[in-house]
Parts: C-alpha cells; sequence; structure tokens
C-alpha cells in the first residue's frame, strides 16, 4: 500500500511540474541535442557573456558552464523559458493506450504531418524529424536510452533502470514565482549542495506535438548538484545541475567545448536542468 501511494504522489507530482512547464515546440529538446551531438552553426567566440552580448548565438545554449563555475558569488547568464508568454502552450500529455495507437517512425513521417496538419517544408515539421531520428538513433557506448511517449511509459522505464523495488525521486528547477525574462544574469547565492547518487536518469522534452521524452543514463563519472540562484531582476531559483566529468567519448567539435572555451575530451562540462527535463535518482 505504501509503495502504491509514494508511486501516485510521484505521477501527481509529475502531471504538475509537466502541465505547467509552458514551451514553444520548435525550443525543446536542446538539452539532450546538445549534449550528443556536435553543432556546427555559428557561435559566440567568448563564453560567459552577459545577454546584450549572445543575441547573435541561440539564446537556449547559455546552460553550459565550467566545473569551477559552481561557487557562491559567482555570476552568469542563464537560459530558463518564461512561463508567462500567452502564445506558448505545452503539448499535451497523452496516456499510454492513446500514445500507443499513434505511430512514431521516420517512415510513418508523411503520414504523421498530414495527421498534425503540418505542412512538409514547416518548421514543426523539420522538430518532428530531428526528434524521431535522435530517438532512431543508437545509444552511445555505455548509455542506457528510451524515448517515452508517455508517463506511464517514463515510470515503467525508471523503474526498469533503478530496479522495481527501488523508492526514487525527481528533481527539477524550483522557481519563487512565474518569470518574463528568459535569458539574464543570475547569481549563485548559496554554497551548491552536492548530491550523491548511484545512478543518475536524465529525462528531456522533445519538440513533438504531444508530450516526448527521450531518457537516458550512462556509465561514466556524473556528479549532480543543486544550487540557489538570484536574478538581476530579484528573481530566485533553485535549480539542479549536472557536470559531466569524463568527456572522453564527445564528439572533439561538440558546442559545449567551445561555448566554455575548454580543451574538447580534456576537460569537464557542466549545465543547469531547465524547469521542462527532469533528473531522476533512487533514494537510500
Amino acid at each position: 500500500m505504501g509503495n502504491n501511494l509514494s508511486l501516485w504522489c510521484i505521477i501527481l507530482s509529475l502531471l504538475i511540474i509537466l502541465m505547467y512547464s509552458a514551451k514553444e515546440m520548435k525550443g525543446l529538446g536542446y538539452i539532450y541535442d546538445h549534449l550528443h551531438q556536435p553543432e556546427h552553426s555559428n557561435i559566440a567566440k567568448e563564453s560567459h557573456q552577459t545577454p546584450s552580448h549572445v543575441d547573435h548565438i541561440d539564446p537556449s545554449l547559455n546552460i553550459f558552464f565550467r566545473v569551477d563555475d559552481f561557487k557562491v558569488g559567482k555570476t552568469l547568464p542563464i537560459w530558463f523559458a518564461s512561463k508567462d508568454n500567452p502564445s506558448t502552450g505545452s503539448p499535451p500529455l497523452l496516456s499510454r493506450e492513446e500514445a500507443d495507437a499513434i505511430p512514431f517512425s521516420t517512415k510513418q513521417l508523411p503520414y504523421l504531418l498530414d495527421l498534425f496538419s503540418f505542412p512538409k517544408d514547416s518548421e514543426q515539421a523539420k522538430a518532428m524529424e530531428t526528434t524521431l531520428k535522435q530517438c532512431e538513433k543508437k545509444p552511445m557506448k555505455g548509455e542506457t536510452k528510451s524515448c517515452l511517449t508517455s508517463l506511464e511509459s517514463m515510470l515503467d522505464f525508471v523503474q526498469s533502470v533503478f530496479g522495481s523495488h527501488t523508492h526514487f525521486k525527481v528533481l527539477t528547477p524550483k522557481f519563487d514565482k512565474g518569470r518574463i525574462i528568459p535569458l539574464q544574469n543570475y547569481t549563485i547565492s548559496e554554497e551548491p549542495k552536492a548530491i550523491y547518487a548511484p545512478r543518475i536518469l536524465g529525462c528531456h522534452r522533445m519538440p513533438y506535438p504531444y508530450a516526448v521524452f527521450v531518457c537516458h543514463t550512462q556509465e561514466s563519472d556524473n556528479r549532480l548538484f543543486e544550487f540557489s540562484l538570484v536574478g538581476e531582476n530579484g528573481d530566485k531559483i533553485k535549480a539542479p545541475g549536472i557536470c559531466h566529468m569524463d568527456t572522453s567519448g564527445w564528439d572533439s567539435d561538440h558546442i559545449a567545448f567551445r561555448l566554455i572555451k575548454v580543451k574538447p575530451r580534456e576537460s569537464p562540462v557542466c549545465h543547469v536542468i531547465p524547469e521542462d527535463n527532469l533528473v531522476w535518482l533512487p533514494l537510500h
């Protein structure tokens, strides 16, 4: 009875988190995309610039940092998408039965575009194709990965990774209020809290007409933190962050290396967890 009650509490919490996380379709999925493939577009030559100097790059790239940036008093430009824009909306969460009834493959893309009434050359069509291709990619060495189209399938995957009898919790950023400024300078106001976890499972929302998450865990040295941030306008956020200490298997042209100006494959890379992403970890 206790296990069932805990599971339903987690499901209820996730529903609240996911329904509250509003984003435009084309702006989703950047964490997983940027962590698993190189970026060949033009980017800023200098890292750690203030928001006024990064207009020429994708603002959502302001998530990557050096491991030595996580200290009290450090000020960094960070992207947290605004939930206050009335033109944005969360993709709907489907039940397992609904999601399983819809094809999910690049072979079925023409049918899917017709089903969702998207022109084949539209931004939505390109985003859907990118997500499907990413989901069909083989996992990296040491990685366990799955694309999940319902909350039930996500919970099943979490239990398959941690064990069916393992208690677990989920981390996501906590905000003191709704935000209007997506990109601003944040100062770390307290000593970052290291969170020990024998295994970390990240779930990243991908651009799609309904909620799709790519969830993955990797056998490598990853360190989880929670830190307190205060924005220039007074916003207060408690956000989880992950430092990938071993990047030797990453592409040498990975965008994170260039953004934070560190040696490819020889330096750790850290990033914050956006509000529409989830970090799962087993409890002791």
